[in-house]
């Protein structure tokens, strides 16, 4: 008689298919010229940081010409009605952003409402949910990151972190953006802050405040995004951090490494990288970048490219930080195709995966804790462990956790409750803040009857 260990299964007459099927998929740059209005761009104009920057699409005019008579005229009246009405960014894409859209299929109107990247670069009306667009407890600085600013565009949040935003302006502007209240030009729904200091004023308040505060060790320098910043300045800027002792991590943040590769792909600016990379190298200091993917259509060589340049210069790590958002990578098999990209071809390791944070008109976007707890289970074992991303909710008051750090969840009223072990700059003189616990909310939609029920009683 044949025995068998308990956890032991015998072999059926054929294999059970696995949840997801791993395939390789080589990067490849769609063709631009599929698109009317690029029929006869060469590739040495594509490759220019300044064509691309040049003719972004700004406005439905600059939509059109690109697209042409691909798509009908009620797109266009959606994105016109979304920008008129809804959003809280303007729009700005850059051509490698529109070029990974539809990537390998014919465009039509169909096809781009259903694209993942459009759903959040290119928004229109109806996309967003007309029952519950904004949560009652939306806010336009969800993290309360201007609340903490210790000098313009410094925010001490975290004991030991800092976060330096040198600008206010993106390369391209995402439609789920945390930082909206600042970031980009005011839209009929959000008249934005404004950055009142000189650069050269912000850039020294920075540093004397850090110079001040020996206990801050790591400064993530973004925006905006810091491609925007000329190269000469965010140089100076980077070596004055490096001259600091107390500082032992620098990263750099910058979808542009994806959304405009071209820019970091420029003899100037991989000249500069370098310096400021044997610099951070000879000071024991770790220079990294962060770049934002939030599907693997995004991918390209020209991504792959720059980010191999900046390792090869010596940047020590380039990884990613992506949003999750309904409609365009919550599912296993998109979060599981979207790192293997990253980590398999593009050479980025996948880091985070935030909860999509709670501003004015993303409910469409957002997911429940709970759903993204499963999220987390049915990613894990596919991807080597340095390669498998953490999915965290940036809790207002708190900070990042991952999501299955909650001490509390009403899953009926969406209401998760977290706890912090250290104060930020507004709770110096709080002596219960590590006793509190602090709330953050589901979307409504995603709510049982009761739970919607609730919520329609206490909206006010």
């Amino acid at each position: 008689m044949t025995r068998t260990h308990p956890t032991e299964t015998i072999p059926g007459p054929r294999a059970t298919a696995q949840p997801y099927e791993y395939r390789r998929t080589p990067l490849i740059e769609p063709d631009w010229t599929r698109f009317p209005g690029w029929r006869d761009v060469t590739r040495e104009q594509w490759e220019s940081a300044q064509w691309q920057r040049v003719n972004c699409v700004r406005n439905i005019k600059q939509l059109r010409t690109v697209l042409g008579d691909l798509v009908d005229d009620a797109f266009y009246a959606d994105v016109d009605a979304d920008q008129r009405r809804l959003a809280t960014m303007s729009m700005l894409v850059t051509p490698q952003m529109v070029n990974t859209m539809v990537p390998f299929a014919p465009v039509d109107t169909d096809a781009l409402r259903a694209d993942p990247v459009r759903r959040y670069m290119i928004p229109v009306a109806s996309d967003r949910r007309t029952d519950w667009p904004s949560h009652p407890y939306a806010s336009r600085d969800s993290l309360h990151e201007h609340d903490m600013w210790v000098a313009e565009g410094l925010t001490h949040r975290y004991p030991t972190k800092v976060l330096a935003e040198l600008l206010s302006t993106c390369p391209q502007y995402c439609g789920h953006c945390t930082r909206m209240d600042l970031v980009g030009n005011s839209t009929p729904a959000v008249d934005k802050l404004k950055l009142t200091l000189k650069p050269v004023d912000r850039y020294d308040a920075h540093i004397d405040y850090l110079k001040a505060h020996p206990g801050v060790r790591d400064v993530v320098v973004s925006g905006g995004d810091v491609a925007n910043v000329p190269w000469r300045n965010l140089e100076s800027y980077l070596m004055r951090l490096l001259g600091i002792e107390t500082v032992r991590d620098v990263r750099l943040a910058t979808k542009a490494l994806m959304g405009l590769p071209q820019h970091w792909l420029q003899p100037d600016v991989v000249e500069g990288l370098e310096r400021v990379a044997r610099t951070a190298a000879r000071r024991g200091v770790n220079l990294a970048i962060h770049t934002h993917v939030n599907h693997a259509q995004s991918l390209t060589p020209l991504v792959a490219r720059a980010a191999q340049t900046a390792l090869d210069v010596g940047v020590r790590d380039v990884r990613n930080q992506g949003v999750l958002l309904r409609g365009v990578n919550a599912t296993g098999q998109d979060l599981l195709d979207l790192c293997f990209a990253l980590q398999g071809e593009a050479g980025i390791l996948p880091y985070y995966f935030y909860l999509c944070d709670m501003i004015p008109h993303a409910e469409h976007w957002r997911v429940p804790v709970g759903y993204a707890q499963q999220l987390q289970h049915d990613i894990m074992g596919y991807l080597p462990g340095y390669a498998t991303p953490r999915i965290v909710c940036d809790v207002p008051f708190v900070g990042k956790r991952w999501v299955h750090m909650l001490t509390d969840y009403d899953r009926e009223r969406g209401i998760s409750y977290w706890t912090k072990n250290y104060r930020t700059s507004l709770e110096s003189d709080d002596l219960v803040a590590l006793e509190k616990r602090y709330a953050y909310y589901d979307p409504i939609d995603t709510l049982p009857e009761a739970g919607r029920r609730w919520w329609r009683q206490h909206d006010d």
